[in-house]
């Protein structure tokens, strides 16, 4: 169905504990409801922290044929074409030198697991890394190979910490353009400066003329707090998923049912409600 830009909502998911589960189930009725609403005429946009060739897949089991895909937490972004060999055509990587960020982590975090992501999607990393958590095509490197080449992203684990220590750790070093997602363990994510999942859907909205206030995002962790504030900040909506830290809930409009509840199912079931509410609002 076409819709136009004054009548078409932009609805920007994460992955990892929004869509699926922390095992990489993806609930039928969450699929369904976001075949749904693409079948409506809206735009689906999937923004995660997820390298692209490692968030493909996702896109696929939801019924995204095409449209773009927002991957490495902002920084690189992708044409969908399932008929490709990886799947989408690579449209625009943002980069920036890690050296200086690489030198201050090494230093406060001396036992933590490094990697980098480059233009081209390749890993390098100089500590293992849990199985699939990388790009499909990564390499075991010297810390100093890490350094002095421009990556998209610097992805930091530190398992012997708990999440929230991490957390200050990270915080205490005044880096800038920081995210961070929580797995099983504390997870750093760093783009470039100014480079967030909000930036890079900032750019599909107004290539597609959505207005401001015809935006859901829908997210659980630190790093989906920018497309929270960016979808509030024109009138749109941001819902948190309920198993969420706080500090997320507190970003988000409203509180969803968890991923095991299928929360992402819940807003969407009531997606005609919302559109009720905003024409007679």
């Amino acid at each position: 169905m076409a819709l136009s830009g004054e009548d078409r909502w932009l609805i920007g998911l994460d992955i990892d504990g929004t869509l699926v589960h922390d095992d990489g189930y993806l609930s039928p009725r969450v699929a369904a409801e976001v075949k749904r609403v693409q079948e409506l005429g809206h735009l689906v946009v999937v923004a995660t922290g997820r390298s692209a060739v490692n968030a493909i897949g996702v896109t696929r089991e939801i019924g995204l044929k095409d449209g773009k895909l927002i991957a490495s937490n902002g920084a690189v972004t992708v044409r969908i074409e399932h008929d490709q060999q990886r799947g989408f055509v690579t449209e625009e990587v943002i980069t920036f030198d890690p050296t200086e960020v690489l030198t201050k982590l090494i230093s406060s975090l001396p036992n933590a697991h490094f990697a980098v992501e480059d233009a081209s999607g390749v890993y390098r990393y100089h500590k293992a890394f849990p199985e699939d958590a990388l790009g499909d095509v990564n390499h075991e490197t010297p810390l100093e190979d890490l350094m002095h080449h421009p990556v998209s992203r610097i992805v930091v684990l530190s398992p012997e910490q708990e999440t929230e220590e991490f957390v200050d750790t990270v915080a205490g070093l005044g880096l800038q353009s920081v995210s961070y997602a929580i797995g099983y363990s504390a997870w750093l994510d760093i783009a470039p400066l100014g480079v967030t999942k909000a930036s890079a859907l900032e750019v599909v909205r107004a290539a597609n003329n959505i207005r401001q206030d015809r935006i859901i995002t829908i997210g659980d962790g630190r790093n989906d707090i920018s497309m929270f504030e960016w979808a509030k900040s024109g009138g749109g909506l941001a819902f948190a998923m309920g198993q969420g830290p706080d500090e997320v809930h507190a970003a988000a409009s409203f509180v969803t049912d968890s991923v095991e509840d299928d929360g992402v199912a819940s807003v969407l079931s009531g997606f005609e409600g919302i559109l009720f509410s905003r024409s007679n609002g």
